[in-house]
């Protein structure tokens, strides 16, 4: 490519393009472009509480605006790519705060904050020796972004005791579903429902990817003795659903040997959630990020396990 070439303005994007960004932002979570996806996600979002719902949207608004900011392509704009740590964020903060008249300012600058911070992942991943490898970023930005607004809003916070579980089938039962939904910070069986509906739509293997890191997640966060209330409402075993579809069929390409270190990085991320978990620090998808940057540097050594 010439160097007139690279310079080139990125094409402007049309008003269809950036709603198809914006709705989009909230399928990219599950790393999916698809607006049928991303509609059951917001679905269940509002399942949940429709100002969580709004909270999202508007996160994933300053995410996308902040992308742009910063030249982001118009290809990652529209396919949603901008907007999913912000998507994300918007989450975060309604878990933090709730729905109060702070939040909405937050949620925006919160997305907004990803993009540099994206920003700068991707340039720890492209500019130094890490680039062999062709780590994503992935939901990075968003823990950082929101483990300040956890930190900084302490004042505002709320909580809400949940429900005790003291028994484990009903407890693993449980938890198939809402191991999806508290990927978005959702602690809701019908809103895990509808994104395992929206993961479907997807892709039948990105579906049965997700079902598998549930079932995986809970499965050992059961044998490591882990609180029954804590696995039944999903907060064990989330990690594991974004670990098992990143490493079977998004950041490798789907084959036998994709499947297996998905089963395994489940596993492991299950562990790294047992250890974060007794740290009491803020968790978020952490545990899903690092086992999956480590396994795809053991990936980059093994010759079956392809890149897509």
């Amino acid at each position: 490519m010439s160097s007139a070439a690279a310079a080139a303005p990125s094409p402007s994007i049309s008003g269809t393009g950036w709603l198809k960004g914006w709705c989009e932002g909230l399928s990219q979570i599950f790393f999916q472009s698809n607006i049928y996806t991303a509609l059951l996600i917001l679905a269940a979002f509002t399942v949940a509480d429709w100002r969580m719902a709004l909270l999202v949207l508007i996160g994933c608004a300053g995410n996308t605006v902040g992308g742009r900011l910063l030249k982001a392509d118009s290809t990652s704009v529209t396919t949603g790519m901008q907007g999913f740590c912000g998507a994300l964020v918007g989450a975060g903060t309604f878990s933090a705060i709730g729905g109060q008249w702070a939040a909405y300012p937050i949620a925006f600058v919160g997305g907004l904050l990803c993009a540099p911070v994206t920003w700068l992942v991707v340039a720890l991943f492209t500019k130094t020796p890490l680039k062999i490898y062709a780590l994503p970023s992935t939901t990075a930005p968003f823990c950082i972004v929101a483990t300040g607004i956890l930190l900084s809003t302490e004042a505002l916070q709320v909580s809400a005791a949940p429900s005790a579980i003291d028994s484990a089938p009903l407890a693993f039962a449980r938890s198939l579903l809402t191991n999806v939904s508290e990927v978005v910070l959702i602690n809701n069986e019908w809103s895990g429902a509808l994104i395992l509906l929206g993961l479907f739509v997807a892709s039948w293997k990105v579906g049965l990817a997700g079902l598998l890191g549930s079932v995986v997640g809970s499965l050992c966060a059961l044998a490591m003795g882990e609180n029954l209330t804590e696995t039944a409402n999903g907060l064990a075993g989330y990690s594991g659903v974004l670990t098992a579809i990143a490493l079977s069929v998004v950041f490798l390409r789907s084959s036998p040997v994709s499947w297996v270190l998905a089963v395994i990085g489940t596993v492991v991320t299950a562990v790294v959630t047992v250890v974060m978990h007794r740290l009491d620090a803020p968790t978020y998808t952490w545990p899903y990020i690092l086992t999956t940057w480590v396994f795809l540097v053991i990936a980059h050594y093994i010759h079956a396990a392809k890149r897509p």
